[in-house]
């Protein structure tokens, strides 16, 4: 089609700084604090409530939940169904895992089945649980679970809360908290303990890949290249992003010892030169507007060049989205509409989507700058811009009768409309909010595009 290759040329033939953004693609869940996908066209949506929800690729959202285990979980404040992680091998064996915390406030870490019946719908009963974590306190359970490209189950959990570690449990190596744990699912009974953890047949829990987190509030493999990124959400003033190798482990990240990189309470702490520092920081600290970091994903889909390679991140409180680059350096965007993020997602195409637990809507992160020029002449003048409903289309020079197109930011027509007088008005109705592409081609040939905002 003429028009879709005129699109992918001109968005090769610019380069402009990115600008993120966010779309509204799904609307109508409760409290949502993962979103995965299971290597198909599904979105499942972990609610902190005790379900999981099915989001399709067309935005439509299963009466029937995936999964309901309100009924074995705490909930309120930090606690609740936290985690999903779907086996590398589940399109054959049919196994997810969950993280939760129970009715006596302790995390577990179960498997589950896919009913033989039904994609759509979890086997209730076929619950074995892995793995149970006693918690003092009520905050700071982590709760994120994802498999490593070595196969194994990686398990983010916190210091156990309160505030401070009272307890020094972070940097404890016989203590599960505060760490980040690495399973084999495959290799025993309830689980097997991969060789190559750092305290395999010396002092320390054998489960421990990492010590010397405070509250891994998500984290990431970078598909690419395999490494391992970490948001770990800061005491008073810092909030810190590692990045790591993901290799045998063995990594002391610092906490209760450093916040970030400054100095907390280094009693009897290791030599700093034995630790490992953020890759990445950003403040907490008092009149920032921010407070509490969400981790992401690095950008690895096709639909936004200038994302590629950026890791992105959220802060609960500023309702701005973050990203890394490969140096380390740190930038926001502006503030983005529904705030509270708790959590990013991809699909299996690696789209990146961001939920909001303050209204229960999901969104997909763009490229609002689309590498689009400001200066970009067109034939035609498109208004008023932002647009609802409707927007007008004015000749400032182009010859007619024109074929005009409206795109996505994926390159799909969504309309398609032939214009022969000087003025006329184009209905968008059917369009949810976002960015689009206008475009544009006369009698002559002569071809423009026009970046649309749509509210």
């Amino acid at each position: 089609m003429k028009y879709l290759y005129f699109f992918t040329a001109f968005i090769s033939t610019f380069a402009a700084a990115q600008t993120i953004g966010t779309q509204l693609f799904a609307t109508g869940f409760n409290s949502p604090v993962e979103i995965v996908h299971a290597g198909d066209s599904r979105l499942f949506v972990v609610q902190q409530t005790g379900t999981i929800r099915i989001l399709n690729a067309n935005q439509t959202i299963n009466p029937s939940p995936f999964l309901n285990i309100s009924s074995l979980i705490s909930t309120g404040g930090e606690r609740g169904l936290l985690g999903l992680a779907f086996h590398p091998n589940y399109a054959t064996n049919g196994f997810f895992y969950v993280n939760y915390t129970n009715t006596s406030g302790n995390t577990v870490i179960a498997r589950y089945s896919v009913s033989d019946a039904n994609a759509n719908v979890a086997n209730q009963a076929s619950a074995t649980i892995l793995l149970t974590i006693p918690q003092p306190f009520s905050n700071h359970n982590g709760g994120t679970l994802r498999f490593g490209p070595d196969g194994y189950l990686y398990i983010g959990m916190g210091d156990g809360g309160s505030g401070g570690d009272p307890g020094n449990r972070a940097q404890n190596k016989n203590e599960l908290l505060g760490k980040m744990l690495r399973l084999d699912v495959d290799g025993g009974t309830p689980y097997g303990i991969p060789g190559t953890n750092p305290y395999v047949g010396i002092d320390g829990a054998d489960e421990i890949w990492s010590i010397g987190v405070r509250n891994p509030w998500k984290f990431s493999f970078d598909t690419t290249d395999g490494n391992l990124w970490i948001a770990d959400v800061g005491q008073e003033n810092v909030e810190e992003i590692n990045k790591v190798a993901a290799g045998d482990g063995g990594y002391n990240f610092g906490w209760r010892c450093y916040e970030g990189n400054s100095a907390f309470d280094t009693s009897g702490c290791a030599a700093q030169n034995t630790l490992t520092f953020p890759f990445a920081i950003y403040s907490s600290a008092t009149g920032s507007g921010n407070c509490s970091v969400t981790g992401g994903y690095v950008y690895r889909g096709t639909t936004y060049p200038n994302f590629v390679g950026k890791y992105f991140f959220t802060d609960y409180c500023s309702d701005k989205i973050g990203m890394v680059d490969g140096a380390g350096t740190v930038t926001f965007s502006s503030v983005q509409p529904g705030g509270s993020f708790t959590t990013f997602g991809v699909n299996a195409a690696n789209d990146l989507f961001i939920a909001s637990s303050a209204n229960g809507v999901i969104y997909k992160v763009i490229d609002t700058s689309l590498s689009i020029p400001d200066n970009e002449k067109t034939a035609f003048n498109v208004y008023p811009n932002p647009a609802s409903n409707v927007f007008n289309i004015r000749s400032a020079g182009g010859a007619f009768p024109v074929a005009l197109s409206v795109f996505d930011l994926s390159g799909k027509q969504l309309l398609q409309q032939d214009i022969s007088g000087e003025s006329e008005q184009i209905d968008i109705s059917n369009l949810q909010a976002g960015v689009y592409l206008v475009n544009t081609e006369d009698h002559l040939g002569i071809k423009s595009t026009t970046r649309l905002l749509v509210d």
